[in-house]
């Protein structure tokens, strides 16, 4: 295979034309979804390329619990310099794992405190607004939508209707569960942080549609957005919040703009659809070879071990 092995480690960076043109030209729905696919599927094929080429790579080494097959001239000719790349696939594999985890665990504990904080509310209330001089609105993991009185003082009466459903759509869309895997996927590969940037827009860009829709006003909706950012506070109860609000102007920009056309991907008879097209291929391409690789290496690794 030779340095065919290294490019699921590399490809995911033609994804970063899909992040651009995604956020841009698409509707926010699809192009969250559309990302979050993309940095999942090329982080798992990375991911597991990595693993493989730590197997082989070491699997010469005196005192390792792998089958004597797989230390075999054959394996080795798999992975250029196998001794090299072995022990920095094992080095770049336990930082991502431990980015992974260290992500995992301040998501919980982040969680945590904010139950602990809210514990004396009742259960059962989906919507809490606490009395607060803070200002400050967020949806938690857990679905509950958590805003201040601070906040709502700040807020003319369609501005707060606008705000609720703004978080409503980020509970109802479980918009936390794409910014968790596209934040995975960019701790498990760098060259996927783009990929994540941009869902951490679209998801509020997507909150943001649903909520013109809902108060049917974009004007309104578009206020109430630059409001929010102006009184937000960078904590709730001395909480950071998980994820920043996304490119403000923009989003305002967009709201006064007219509504993205719901169809998922432009024509592809126009300059942006056949970049669009192109970049999407790439994305593909990418996610075939890296799959291709590890294929391969699990075949010569198979056909090593010895029965």
């Amino acid at each position: 295979m030779g340095a065919a092995v290294f490019l699921p480690l590399i490809l995911p960076l033609t994804a970063w034309p899909v992040a651009r043109l995604a956020e841009r030209h698409l509707h926010p729905r699809a192009a969250t979804l559309l990302l979050t696919a993309a940095a999942a599927t090329l982080a798992v094929c990375s991911t597991l390329s990595l693993a493989l080429l730590a197997i082989v790579g070491t699997a010469q080494l005196p005192g390792n619990p792998l089958p004597d097959g797989w230390a075999a001239p054959e394996v080795r000719a798999a992975v250029p310099h196998d001794e090299v790349v072995g022990k920095a696939a094992i080095a770049g594999l336990a930082a991502a794992v431990t980015a992974c985890a260290a992500l995992l665990r301040h998501r919980h504990r982040t969680t945590r405190r904010a139950v602990r904080a809210l514990a004396g509310l009742p259960p059962h209330r989906r919507v809490t607004i606490l009395p607060d001089p803070t200002p400050y609105a967020l949806t938690l993991p857990n679905g509950r939508i958590i805003v201040s009185t601070g906040m709502l003082k700040g807020l003319q009466s369609p501005e707060r209707r606008a705000l609720f459903a703004h978080e409503r759509a980020h509970r109802s869309a479980h918009h936390h569960r794409h910014l968790l895997l596209t934040g995975l996927a960019a701790r498990a590969n760098p060259f996927l942080r783009p990929l994540h940037t941009s869902v951490t827009y679209t998801v509020e860009r997507w909150a943001d549609e649903e909520a013109a829709r809902v108060v049917g006003d974009r004007r309104t909706t578009a206020r109430a957005v630059g409001k929010a950012a102006l009184l937000g506070a960078p904590t709730l109860l001395g909480i950071p919040f998980a994820a920043p609000p996304g490119p403000v102007p923009r989003r305002v920009a967009a709201l006064l703009a007219p509504p993205p056309t719901p169809r998922t991907w432009p024509p592809l008879f126009t300059a942006i659809g056949a970049a669009a097209w192109a970049a999407l291929v790439g994305t593909v391409m990418s996610a075939t070879a890296s799959a291709t690789s590890t294929v391969t290496l699990i075949t010569i690794l198979r056909a090593a071990t010895p029965l």
